[in-house]
């Protein structure tokens, strides 16, 4: 298994061999450095946990993720995600390399937040009718029952906080890669807004 770290860039478009558009999201990804090796006799499972955007001020750090990082003898970071995955030593770099165009990839995220929303947006609700005063435009209708069981069922939707919550999109294709720049671009919508951290897995 394969997997990176990478921040959302925005959404461009490209040209294929064939003269095809083609909608993507590119995601300055790596290089991240592997800050610790998780192995099964010692912690029972296998993992990498790698470190992204390097930390420019050490004061930023606090102090037990200081000591973390003064083990491993590497720089401290600022995100810090861990993979089940295997083959690398502490110090050694992840990068973009390990990618290539065709790869089927599946992007995980923050989703945007939208605030307090209504049921229309926030459940697809059909609403009532939109004219001839109806009074019933965008309202969530009866939610209960009468004299039995006198409650809201569990899991009804309402309205209320909507976005900002982990998303993984799967299935996306790899593009192209630029090495040199660290780029990937992923076919499609990733979740988060511009600026996101993300976490990319080949499936």
């Amino acid at each position: 298994m394969r997997a990176i770290i990478g921040k959302k860039i925005g959404m461009t478009q490209v040209f294929l061999e064939q003269g095809t558009i083609v909608p993507v999201t590119v995601i300055e990804a790596g290089p991240c450095c592997v800050v610790q090796v998780k192995t099964l006799e010692r912690d029972g499972y296998e993992a990498l946990k790698l470190g992204f955007i390097e930390v420019q001020k050490e004061r930023r750090v606090n102090k037990p993720q200081r000591g973390v990082f003064a083990k491993a003898g590497v720089k401290p970071y600022k995100v810090l995600r861990e993979f089940k995955i295997a083959g690398k030593k502490v110090g050694e770099f992840v990068t973009v390399d390990d990618f290539k165009a065709g790869d089927k990839v599946k992007v995980s995220g923050i989703s945007k937040g939208k605030g307090f929303q209504g049921v229309m947006k926030r459940h697809n609700y059909k609403g009532g009718p939109g004219s001839h005063g109806s009074m019933f435009n965008r309202a969530p209708g009866s939610i209960g029952q009468s004299s039995f069981p006198s409650r809201v069922f569990k899991n009804k939707g309402l309205p209320g906080h909507m976005g900002c919550e982990r998303v993984t999109v799967s299935n996306l294709s790899v593009v192209g890669v630029k090495s040199e720049q660290n780029l990937i671009l992923v076919e499609g919508a990733v979740p988060g807004p511009t600026g996101n951290i993300v976490e990319i897995k080949a499936e």
